[in-house]
């Protein structure tokens, strides 16, 4: 895909499409609502969902993409694709954090179907390789539903993610650590960083960091704030930690991006 999405970052399918992540980290959008994926993630796509990417995207894993009526010309439930909550339009996040003994039989799967398609030409069995999509789809809803997720009470962990969110927000630039707002909401620190990753598709960390770096583009961007200024605005221990946290989470330094920005 990377040739693609190097020549347009910015696009639709009329496919169905599974992208296993093996290596990386960076932000996805999907019809608008940004998640940071990683390796042992999935991010699952339908049809006329616009993505975006990154133009230089450092991303490696495969992409399963199908066409409904691959599986419906073999199904007799029309409805099929609609049962799965991680392919349905109204889902809460498209990407679903797999565990590693998922996320290996899936990997091992994908390495089937390329096998399958690239050695056996026009000659390929199209029953087999239904076959390995279906065990893919069904082991993707077994991830989602898996007591891990949010799914065994989504109710009370959908309260939490509101609530994280809404402190996030608040208190971004004064508390960076996970432990305060475990404490605010009155769970474990380990809770909170699963429901969010399920949740949102990033972690409690990367979400208060992202929020921290879209407030230092803002100052730097509309204010004259100094560099030193701003890190001390938001709570860092010196300008050379702030300097370099902003470089590692932004790609360049506060002013590389002022000057860019001019």
């Amino acid at each position: 895909m990377k040739r693609n999405i190097k020549r347009t970052p910015v696009l639709s399918e009329n496919f169905y499409s599974i992208m296993l992540v093996m290596k990386g980290r960076e932000e996805v959008s999907v019809n608008e609502r940004s998640a940071i994926v990683g390796t042992g993630n999935a991010v699952c796509g339908i049809p006329g969902e616009i993505w975006k990417f990154n133009k230089d995207s450092k991303l490696e894993g495969y992409n399963l993409i199908f066409e409904e009526e691959f599986l419906l010309s073999f199904f007799n439930d029309p409805h099929f694709l609609c049962k799965l909550p991680y392919l349905h339009p109204n889902r809460l996040s498209p990407v679903l954090f797999l565990p590693e003994d998922l996320q290996r039989r899936i990997h091992g799967l994908y390495e089937q179907m390329r096998h399958e398609i690239a050695t056996s030409g026009k000659e390929k069995d199209q029953h087999i390789l239904r076959a390995m999509l279906y065990e893919t789809l069904m082991l993707l809803k077994r991830a989602e539903q898996a007591e891990t997720r949010i799914a065994s009470n989504p109710m009370a962990a959908n309260r939490y993610i509101e609530s994280f969110v809404k402190l996030a927000n608040a208190d971004f630039a004064t508390q960076h650590g996970i432990e305060y707002y475990a404490d605010k909401l009155c769970i474990t620190p380990n809770y909170l960083n699963k429901i969010v990753r399920q949740s949102l598709g990033t972690s409690p960390k990367s979400y208060i960091a992202d929020r921290i770096i879209q407030e230092t583009k803002r100052l730097l961007r509309y204010t004259d704030s100094t560099v030193t200024e701003i890190a001390d605005r938001l709570c860092f221990e010196s300008a050379s930690y702030f300097i370099r946290y902003f470089r590692k989470q932004a790609g360049c330094t506060p002013r590389q991006f002022r000057e860019q920005t001019e």
